[in-house]
């Protein structure tokens, strides 16, 4: 799917001549189109009514306008369409309701038992009705130049039949329909596949737009993006400050962020490459028809503009988040584009820098970047995410055929380093490794590829592919920083190069896994261990944009014994943990609409054999708290290191296995692997450790108890007794912070929430975490004259000791995170 589709609107300055008709039959006779028919109607009803057996966003932006105009002035406006099949495309329904909410009555057709086909527009004035009664459904092309035959008659001319329709319509909307609420509309659009037939009728709106010459091209949103709008709306009006979206990639992000951010004065949009900043201004000037932007990376250093587009590595210096350059509140909307960059440090700085009404994350990053987690910047607050299953489902990616190829160099003997394998071992095995070359070549040539990526592991790698297949006459580049070698191309080159089939295949080192849109591409060849699930799909997600005339994508993976062989294409059934899962368990998995997923018959053996070698529980653990530690360069890692930087998988088997989670006793845990200071030892040997597993063991099935902990808290001076008023201020920032609300209560609304007294916050930190907490804190909470809860005295001198607090601190944090993701995966 292209990032943006154009929108149309009818040029009325050119508008033919259109006279009143009871009867139109499309065809080129513009005269003929029902929707100017509709158009004079809606213009002068006092009640619309319409019936149709599916809706199409096409048809419905075509007549959004002339709907406000009738609501505008006063006119009620119902719709009952159907659900079968899913011809009635997600996105039309959220475009209505984006733009007119619920000002107007839209339901579902729900009758199982009967087929439900009817294509009727009613319409109510002052002292009559009148019914258009035929073929047309709302699409684009049912509206203005197919064949459908419709005919009008009015309630004066034929009363009694069109009294049998009108009340027909009424039994159905009132007693055979649901009404699409949100719940309904989420539920609706998740389950969505986009069908054959909507296909069809795409194709025909495409050729209506070739032939009708009256259309001003305008860039508006399309099938996601409207939901994603939709929803980041929604979220705000609930309070929320900052907020994720996930999509995959081809769904248009940059877009997206365009638009959501168009009614803000002062934006700032930030990435890690010059390249994806030039090309979101492109995007954001087609939206916001402005010249009024500018950009911050380099020796380019706007300050004075609407819209700046900064680098990273710019901004982020100390030097530039100052005063004199921009103020902490000078955006009102930030976007931060690849969010899962944004656990590095300079990015940090910039989140935390800024004060803006709004900061937008957008990846396509399904869980952590490298283990570390990307969610707890925002709170946990994703209004709408799409992966890469439910982008294809919906057509706006194209399927894959995936081929698992035998590879059987052997890994067995390389070094791990920091959870990757060394690029120059890698290198070496590859190197002259001529019955490899012949193996990826002849898979190659079996797919008849156009244009094709192929992923290396080192500039040598590439280097050697190149020459390999221009050896065998297969014109190709290779593709890395800093490019200087025989076959090198710098990357702009090659991508032209490539587009133009000059080049066949571009061998690249790490420069494709995100940014680059090559839509063309029809196979991608991992020619390399791929550790990582996200730089899978990044990489994958290179080949999946629609582009005309490609049907789908072929994948050629060739895999051998590496480390973790076979479980990262678990992702392409959706899949976003492997820890329940062994490599090669793929019968079970359901894969996006038309993919295929095809092993060499081999592989299941390596699989098989990899499983045998699978390690326990416990050394599973054991082995990623080694690999954070050497992370952090040999720093104990804190819970809340070891919760950001594990890798989601391993952090699964923490959650499901109690007994061996190191989070619920992690004193005891480092205690068993001698990693405690000479301070921690005397923690662990006294009452401070027993205080500590409570909070880490507590019951947290709402969050209740973090703000009235965070109270005791105190940013570090730890408290032994705490008041009310203490309680309040603590307890109402902790829920007034983005979307935290929403777990005070359980279907309480935004309003309702905002309306609370004091007296009603206090009443509930009294009747749930007070009380619970006195009741199962093993003695450590008491009852105190003159305050709201208090600690045993004598915890008096431990509270006072610093690696108290800081593990104190550790706890609370970690448990408002997992809360947070908990809460985020529905568990």
């Amino acid at each position: 799917m292209a990032q943006f589709s154009s929108a149309e609107k009818i040029d009325s300055s050119n508008e033919p001549v259109i006279v009143s008709t009871d009867v139109m039959t499309g065809d080129r006779d513009r005269s003929r189109y029902l929707y100017y028919q509709l158009k004079m109607s809606m213009s002068k009803a006092k009640g619309i009514d319409i019936i149709v057996s599916f809706l199409m966003e096409s048809g419905i932006r075509m007549i959004l306008n002339d709907i406000r105009q009738a609501l505008d002035k006063g006119a009620s406006v119902r719709i009952l369409t159907g659900n079968y099949l899913g011809i009635t495309q997600p996105s039309a329904l959220y475009l209505i309701k984006k733009e007119f909410g619920n000002r107007i009555d839209l339901r579902f057709y729900n009758d199982k038992e009967r087929s439900f086909h009817p294509k009727a527009y009613i319409f109510h004035y002052k002292d009559t009705s009148e019914i258009y009664i035929g073929s047309s459904n709302i699409s684009k092309s049912a509206l203005t130049s197919g064949i459908e035959w419709n005919y009008r008659f009015s309630s004066i001319a034929d009363h009694k039949n069109y009294q049998l329709f009108y009340h027909t319509f009424e039994d159905l909307f009132f007693n055979h329909s649901i009404i699409i609420d949100n719940e309904e509309l989420r539920r609706y659009s998740k389950n969505w596949h986009k069908p054959a037939v909507s296909k069809d009728l795409a194709k025909y709106d495409n050729l209506e737009d070739d032939i009708d010459t009256n259309i001003q091209v305008l860039f508006q949103p399309r099938g996601a993006q409207i939901e994603a709008l939709y929803a980041l709306e929604d979220s705000r009006a609930e309070g929320a400050a900052k907020g994720l979206v996930q999509a995959a990639t081809g769904v248009g992000k940059t877009y997206l962020a365009a638009f959501d951010s168009a009614k803000y004065s002062r934006v700032l949009f930030v990435a890690h490459r010059e390249e994806i900043l030039r090309q979101a201004a492109v995007s954001f000037k087609n939206v916001r028809h402005s010249d009024d932007y500018g950009f911050f990376y380099g020796k380019r250093k706007d300050t004075d503009k609407s819209v700046i587009f900064a680098s990273v590595a710019t901004l982020g210096r100390a030097e530039y988040l100052k005063q004199e350059y921009f103020p902490k509140d000078y955006f009102d909307y930030i976007v931060i584009d690849e969010f899962h960059h944004a656990v590095n440090e300079q990015y940090r700085k910039i989140v935390n820098y800024f004060t803006p009404k709004f900061m937008l994350g957008l990846t396509a990053t399904p869980e952590r970047m490298d283990g570390k987690n990307i969610y707890e910047i925002c709170d946990y607050n994703v209004p709408y995410e799409i992966s890469l299953k439910e982008a294809i489902n919906k057509g706006m990616l194209v399927p894959f055929h995936y081929y698992g190829v035998y590879d059987d160099t052997d890994y067995s003997k390389l070094h791990l380093v920091k959870g990757r394998y060394d690029e120059r071992e890698l290198t070496e095995i590859y190197r002259n490794n001529g019955r490899r070359y012949e193996l990826i070549y002849k898979h190659y040539m079996k797919c008849r590829s156009k244009r094709a990526l192929g992923f290396c592991c080192s500039r040598q790698h590439a280097e050697e592919m190149a020459a390999e297949f221009c050896n065998r006459g297969i014109a190709s580049v290779a593709v890395y920083s800093n490019s200087a070698g025989e076959f090198s191309e710098d990357r702009e080159k090659a991508i032209q190069k490539l587009k133009k089939q000059e080049v066949n295949v571009i061998f690249s080192v790490d420069m494709f896994n995100e940014g680059v849109d090559i839509a063309s591409v029809d196979l991608v060849m991992f020619l390399r261990p791929t550790e990582s699930p996200v730089v899978f799909l990044q990489q994958l997600g290179r080949g999946l944009r629609i582009y005309k005339g490609k049907e789908y994508l072929n994948v050629l993976d060739f895999i051998g014994n590496y480390e973790k062989a076979g479980k990262t294409p678990l992702l392409l059934g959706g899949e976003k943990s492997f820890c329940e899962k062994r490599a090669g368990d793929y019968h079970d998995i359901e894969y996006p609409d038309d993919c295929i997923v095809d092993f060499d018959v081999r592989l299941i053996d390596l699989f098989k054999e990899l499983d045998k070698k699978s390690l326990t529980v416990r050394e599973r653990i054991r082995q990623e708290y080694d690999r954070v530690k050497e992370l952090l360069d040999g720093k104990i890692p804190t819970r809340m290191d070891l919760f950001t930087y594990m890798e989601y998988e391993v952090y699964q088997y923490c959650i499901r296995h109690t007994k061996e989670n190191p989070f619920r006793h992690y004193l005891e845990y480092l205690h068993g692997l001698n990693e405690l200071s000479e301070e921690e030892e005397v923690l662990y040997a006294g009452i401070g450790k027993e205080f500590l597993t409570l909070i880490e063991t507590t019951d947290m099935t709402k969050i209740y108890k973090m703000p009235v902990l965070y109270t005791f808290y105190n940013h570090g001076n730890v408290l032994l007794e705490i008041t009310e008023a203490q309680v309040l201020a603590c307890w109402k920032d902790f829920f007034d912070r983005n979307k935290n609300w929403r777990d005070f209560s359980d279907r309480i609304t935004y309003e309702e929430y905002k309306n609370m007294t004091d007296k009603q916050h206090l009443a509930k930190a009294k009747t749930m975490p007070i009380k619970f907490l006195k009741a199962s804190g093993k003695g450590f909470f008491i009852d105190k004259e003159g305050y709201a809860l208090a600690i045993r005295e004598d915890l008096r001198a431990v509270v006072k000791n610093h690696t108290f607090c800081e593990h104190m601190k550790d706890i609370l944090e970690y448990r408002t995170m997992d809360y947070y993701r908990r809460r985020y995966k529905g568990e």
